[in-house]
């Protein structure tokens, strides 16, 4: 089994780090980061991804266009996404499910309960 590749856009360095960390506990996944979301698009083509993890709030394109970016191209469509945003009014996590999000965790969020979703999306069955 290939191991499966987990991209991460968040502009922060921290949450990144922390998201790696979190991660990295899960399993043996490789991990691609990204700071911004235009970061994330141009990282897409070089490697096939398993899961995106999305902050909302970054410079040039926020987690929500990458998301309606992704949905919209046939060859991202079926890319699991976890939005991760401080962002956590009912309208906001509504807006981002609407968008095509699979999971929207609000901030501060406990990382079983991301381990817990990582291995659901993950380990499934082909």
């Amino acid at each position: 089994m290939s191991t499966k590749t987990i991209l991460i856009a968040d502009d922060s360095a921290t949450m990144r780090a922390m998201l790696v960390a979190i991660v990295e506990a899960v399993g043996d996944y490789q991990i691609v980061e990204a700071s911004s979301g235009f970061e994330a698009l141009r990282l897409l083509p070089r490697d096939h991804v398993d899961l995106i993890l999305t902050d909302i709030n970054m410079p040039d394109i926020n987690g929500l266009e990458l998301i309606s970016y992704l949905r919209n191209n046939p060859n991202y469509k079926d890319i699991p996404v976890f939005i991760i945003s401080t962002e956590g009014s009912a309208k906001d996590i509504e807006k981002g499910k609407q968008l095509g999000a699979d999971e929207y965790i609000v901030k501060p969020f406990s990382p079983v309960t991301l381990q817990q979703l990582l291995n659901r999306y993950l380990n499934k069955a082909p």
